[in-house]
């Protein structure tokens, strides 16, 4: 993922790690990442033409169902930090999202992750994916490996 991207549907934000995110030793705090996800995750709705304020609006809720996340190497006080967001499954019923956080000066890989979303209605029942917002989000392989 480091340089130019190579696929129009992965989305990238940067952030620089602050102190208020690191513990004693300086490092990120290992919960900050959970966070990093949901910017990237938000932004990357956004840049497909759709917001979370205006699903919220429409009805539809997206809770997280899982995570899963891989951490390779630690992100520290004052990194700079690119976190890659991409839609790695869609279905009628959930939406799988890939993760990749690296280092945005050097490239190096911090850690990877997957978030597991499923459509809610304003009563939290379970329902399916509109058919325009699933339109909009495109699937795609893995560009690191998760």
């Amino acid at each position: 993922m480091s340089g130019p991207r190579r696929d129009p549907a992965v989305s990238e934000i940067l952030l620089r790690v602050n102190y208020s995110e690191v513990d004693p030793m300086r490092v990120a705090y290992h919960a900050r990442y959970v966070v990093w996800l949901d910017m990237a995750r938000t932004e990357h709705l956004r840049r497909t033409g759709v917001s979370y304020r205006e699903l919220e609006e429409g009805g539809l809720l997206l809770a997280v169902a899982e995570v899963h996340l891989r951490y390779r190497r630690p992100a520290r006080y004052d990194d700079l930090v690119r976190v890659g967001c991409w839609v790695r499954d869609l279905a009628s019923r959930r939406i799988v999202f890939g993760y990749a956080i690296e280092h945005a000066e050097d490239g190096r890989l911090l850690a990877t992750a997957s978030t597991t979303l499923i459509p809610l209605d304003r009563s939290m029942t379970p329902r399916r994916l509109p058919e325009d917002l699933a339109r909009r989000l495109v699937a795609i392989a893995d560009p690191v490996r998760i």
